[in-house]
């Protein structure tokens, strides 16, 4: 299952990709880990699709990863007399405590904490940011609004708010349950929604206790006052365009994805770059040129992973879905612009001994022009830190453990294998060689960097790196 490209697809579950036939067909197609969206996917199916997705990954001997995403708090308005309202431009409207259905002039906000929270001057967003309203007074169970932009508004729309920190924890009791469902089932990464501090990203970790790593989606301007420190906490992150672009200025997005792209990168965590990519392949089975454009720039930006959504959920075209992103991916990997961006962001490596042979390995990879480097990892620690120097060579990560391996295969330009740990030094590196032309990213004649940690079987613990040539009894044992 040797891929052709170093940056990973992530394709979402759903009606239109609910068979097994179809899941393989998609994994064949390009994808590298699945989304499992809890917003829809009922929890008691969630064992099923997980167990489907591993019999797809034992048939391919293949690690595939999971990604199970938390639906998060949900705020939404209460009902209306008629069902609907219109709220005229300019008019006050009030958002209250009081369960009376409302009309024109008032509305239940069945959430008690957002209304002691908000202060005047804040943005309330209402159906997706189609009504917009501007909060003028406020008390302890009601919020005076002026409203900005008006239209029609009906019942339980969605509530957003750009501008206050809801006092409210990044789980519900739902996704308490789908955490535990998640956790139970096998998932390698959970990804937490609408997160505003790192606090919320430590809540999961201490449930996961290391049984998945965990991926903060950034989708709230409340997260990116902090987005150092929840990068810090994070196992990895999520640009999640939809919800980040409604509560803030749309042109202020792409420079958004920058940021946290780069700043991902520096901290070597793997950033996904999500929602809208190839929109218009929901209905058409070509995507619109500035479609296109879009998943090249996350591409070109080194982006670990671009995702599909409703393009592969419930869209006509999954699989062409998929095979459009890779071949974008692939044609953006080619060009020689690529390879300068990626190297003008290098991070500076960390005064570390793994950052050092990290830094060291890349530097081989140039000067000799190779194609593999073998990793032995066990944490999955030494792969991430030689794919966040982005080399222009496969990162093959060696790793006794299947979750390690999993977990990987979300991260950029690796390529993940489970065999047992090596035994001693000459093991590892004839194992290494064996592996780098049994997946044919070597031959005979070619040499690859072999990087490890002594002793063997320590997290953590790189501090060796070799070069080793490729000889007939490599290839003649793969």
């Amino acid at each position: 299952m040797k891929r052709s490209r170093r940056t990973k697809i992530v394709a979402t579950l759903g009606p239109a990709s609910d068979s097994p036939e179809m899941i393989e067909r998609l994994f064949r197609a390009g994808v590298d880990v699945f989304r499992l969206n809890m917003s829809h996917l009922p929890r008691e199916k969630l064992p099923e699709k997980v167990e489907v997705i591993r019999t797809i990954e034992r048939e391919a001997k293949h690690p595939i990863g999971i990604l199970v995403d938390l639906q998060g708090p949900k705020l939404r308005l209460g009902t209306f007399a008629d069902g609907s309202a219109m709220i005229e431009a300019g008019a006050t409207f009030v958002l209250d405590g009081d369960p009376t259905p409302g009309d024109a002039a008032r509305c239940h906000l069945p959430h008690p904490e957002i209304l002691q929270a908000l202060e005047p001057g804040h943005a309330i967003l209402l159906d997706d940011g189609k009504l917009r309203l501007s909060v003028v007074e406020t008390s302890e169970n009601r919020a005076v609004t002026r409203v900005e932009v008006g239209g029609r508004i009906s019942n339980r729309k969605g509530v957003s708010l750009p501008h206050t920190v809801i006092p409210v924890p990044a789980m519900t009791d739902k996704d308490r349950a789908d955490l535990d469902a998640g956790l139970n089932a096998g998932a390698d990464w959970i990804a937490v929604s609408f997160v505003q501090r790192p606090e919320d990203v430590a809540e999961v970790k201490k449930v996961c206790a290391g049984r998945a790593l965990v991926m903060a989606k950034i989708e709230k301007p409340q997260a990116l006052t902090r987005l150092d420190e929840i990068i810090e906490i994070s196992d990895g992150l999520m640009v999640a365009r939809g919800d980040l672009g409604v509560e803030m200025p749309l042109e202020q997005v792409p420079g958004v994805q920058k940021r946290i792209t780069r700043s991902a990168r520096r901290y070597g965590k793997p950033v996904v770059v999500a929602t809208q990519m190839l929109e218009s392949m929901i209905t058409a089975p070509v995507p619109t040129r500035a479609e296109v454009s879009d998943v090249a720039t996350a591409v070109y930006e080194g982006a670990d992973a671009v995702m599909l959504s409703a393009e592969s959920a419930s869209g006509a075209h999954p699989i062409g879905a998929v095979e459009t992103m890779n071949r974008i991916a692939e044609q953006v990997e080619r060009d020689q612009i690529y390879w300068s961006i990626i190297r003008a962001q290098s991070a500076t490596p960390d005064e570390t001994a793994a950052d050092a042979i990290a830094a060291a390995a890349h530097q081989m990879v140039d000067a000799l022009n190779l194609d593999a480097i073998m990793a032995w990892t066990n944490s999955g620690s030494t792969a991430l830190r030689l794919s966040r120097e982005r080399p222009n060579a496969t990162v093959i990560a060696l790793t006794p453990r299947r979750e390690t391996a999993r977990r990987l295969a979300l991260a950029w330009g690796t390529h993940p294998i489970v065999t047992k740990d090596a035994s001693d030094v000459d093991d590892m590196s004839f194992r290494a060689a064996k592996f780098a032309v049994r997946e044919k990213f070597a031959a005979v004649g070619d040499r690859v960097i072999v990087v490890a940690g002594l002793p063997f079987g320590t997290p953590g613990a790189t501090n060796l790196v070799r070069l080793t040539f490729i000889t007939r009894e490599h290839a003649e044992k793969a």
